[in-house]
């Protein structure tokens, strides 16, 4: 089975989706362009929120283990003043992403940090925070792509840590699921999968083998099937499912995505 990416890849992946976003940004037609998978924002409303959110996490790292956002970092964030001229935007958009860099590198993988998902199966760690990071990075760039009229799939490597990424920090949670106890599994076409168990105990995922479905094991009530890029833009609802195979009963996935689990 695959090996987790190491600190150094994804500091290199942050930096690089950071490139393509804004070789994105400077090749759109207007910063007025509206982004069709954030409904009621515009280009620069993107460009904000992801270069104001590099900043805000840079700050978070910084801070080292905490109960909350540093207050400084929150009304920083709050109070964002960002240029609307592009020839300045994009080298604010460049210093954005340098400030996290330099504080994830300053921190290291294991210096602990608050996050949003202290109950999930991700650490609360910079090293948490960069895997998360990338993420964050290359779907706002597809979204950007997307505003200019480009897209382009999540790079392999991107995607494939983004399916587990987004199952181990998004989903994962103590909560109790509301429903009758399932298992939805994803399957990327470049053989990986990964199986989301939810029942009374809430909702944890592990990586399976691929041929596990066809080995005899118990069934997903759901399973989910497309290129590792396809299943992280679903995962982030910039697809719909209808855009994928799903085998088993697809009504469990919108079961899932109304879910609002009591405790992150």
């Amino acid at each position: 089975m695959e090996k987790n990416l190491e600190f150094s890849d994804l500091l290199q992946l942050i930096d690089e989706r950071s490139v393509a976003f804004r070789a994105a940004v400077a090749a759109a037609p207007s910063l007025d362009a509206q982004v069709p998978t954030c409904p009621g924002w515009t280009l620069f409303d993107l460009v904000k929120h992801l270069g104001g959110g590099d900043r805000f996490w840079a700050a978070i790292v910084g801070a080292g283990p905490a109960d909350g956002p540093p207050a400084e970092a929150a009304a920083a964030r709050a109070a964002l003043e960002v240029p609307r001229e592009r020839e300045v935007l994009l080298p604010w958009l460049a210093e954005s992403t340098e400030l996290l860099l330099g504080a994830l590198r300053e921190a290291g993988p294991e210096s602990g940090c608050w996050t949003w998902w202290p109950a999930s199966q991700s650490p609360q760690t910079s090293g948490g925070v960069a895997r998360h990071r990338v993420q964050e990075t290359a779907v706002h760039t597809y979204d950007a792509q997307l505003a200019g009229g480009a897209a382009q799939p999540l790079p392999v490597e991107v995607a494939l840590d983004g399916v587990e990424e987004f199952l181990f920090t998004v989903c994962g949670t103590p909560s109790a699921w509301p429903h009758k106890p399932t298992a939805f599994d994803f399957h990327s076409a470049e053989g990986h999968s990964w199986r989301l168990t939810v029942d009374g105990d809430g909702a944890r995922s592990a990586r399976i083998p691929a041929s596990t479905a066809a080995t005899g094991a118990e069934a997903a009530g759901a399973s989910v099937h497309g290129t590792a890029s396809e299943l992280v833009l679903y995962l982030y609802d910039r697809i719909q499912a209808e855009s994928l195979r799903v085998d088993g009963d697809a009504g469990l996935l919108d079961l899932l995505r109304a879910w609002e689990p009591e405790e992150k």
